[in-house]
């Protein structure tokens, strides 16, 4: 982000010849309560906008349709993006007045809450502009005090280091030992700012049939996660976004998850995985299996320490 934070502050350093932004919002608003799968914690938690198929698909799709037309009726050249250039989709939103950014920096709109998808269209027509969302947040501060991790430190700042969303997803490396607890079962995003929204009581469920959640990721279990090679990963998340976590970091995260479950009978399940073939997925298989069975970790520490190659599982054996 910081190395083309000047083409997401103005559009023109990406593209010199925009004259308009087309800023447009999917719903795609849950039908049931996204946290209540929160205490299962034999099972995992998936973002909502994840149990479906990508967005990015379906949504880039609508766009390039509805920037055909403006491009024929206008004749003006188009640009279509869903997260895949530097633009800053929410501010440019608020500015179309589609909503406002909300305390947790996330759009907020008084028609369908926090639960929407953004995409935008670049133009070089010349369109009248919309009138400005306007921030309706007031004295509440629902979404910082809901953070499992603490990642606001103030209104309107996200510290994505310590964000779960970004943990879980675009970190490549290992979650920090402080904030692995407070994760709980999220192993793929997190949708505890957004669900707690007061502007949610104007939320409808999305209709958009693609993005309906699949069943079978709605509250997995966990041993059936971290079973998965990389093969059963691929066909379990095709189409989906989690596959783009890749299963390493997946199974990383599902780690975390068996280690916060207090289940003790998950504990084979985080020993059978000491021996993968991601240091990555073993560092964190030590972690989990050191919480739930102490005894049983000590008692193979020795062996095991010989053994590993890796300096941060050994880390993690010492910690």
């Amino acid at each position: 982000m910081e190395a083309r934070s000047g083409e997401r502050a103005d559009p023109r350093r990406l593209w010199p010849d925009i004259r308009s932004v087309v800023m447009l919002g999917l719903n795609y608003g849950p039908e049931t309560d996204p946290l209540a799968t929160l205490d299962q914690t034999d099972r995992a938690t998936i973002s909502v906008y994840a149990r479906g198929r990508d967005y990015h698909d379906v949504i880039k799709g609508r766009l390039k349709q509805l920037a055909g037309f403006l491009a024929s009726r206008a004749g003006a050249d188009v640009k279509v993006f869903v997260d895949t250039a530097p633009v800053a989709e929410k501010a440019l939103a608020e500015a179309a007045g589609l909503g406002w950014q909300g305390k947790h920096t996330v759009l907020v709109s008084r028609e369908f809450g926090n639960w929407l998808f953004l995409g935008a269209i670049y133009t070089t027509a010349e369109i009248p502009p919309d009138e400005p969302g306007e921030d309706r947040c007031g004295s509440c501060r629902r979404c910082l005090d809901a953070c499992p991790t603490a990642a606001f430190p103030a209104p309107y700042v996200l510290d994505a280091r310590r964000c779960i969303s970004y943990l879980t997803i675009e970190h490549k490396g290992h979650i920090p030992r402080d904030l692995r607890p407070l994760m709980g079962n999220r192993i793929f995003g997190c949708d505890d700012c957004l669900a707690v929204c007061p502007w949610n009581k104007f939320a409808v469920a999305g209709r958009e049939a693609k993005l309906q959640a699949r069943e079978e990721l709605n509250a997995p279990r966990l041993a059936e996660l971290a079973a998965l090679d990389d093969a059963a990963f691929r066909a379990l998340f095709a189409g989906s976004p989690v596959k783009r976590a890749g299963r390493d970091r997946f199974v990383r995260n599902v780690l975390v998850a068996i280690g916060n479950s207090g289940r003790p009978e998950l504990a084979p399940v985080a020993a059978g995985l000491l021996g993968d073939a991601s240091p990555l997925v073993r560092a964190v298989a030590v972690w989990a299996y050191r919480r739930l069975d102490p005894e049983g970790a000590a008692a193979r520490r020795p062996d095991a320490v010989a053994e590993e190659p890796d300096e941060a599982v050994r880390e993690e054996w010492a910690a």
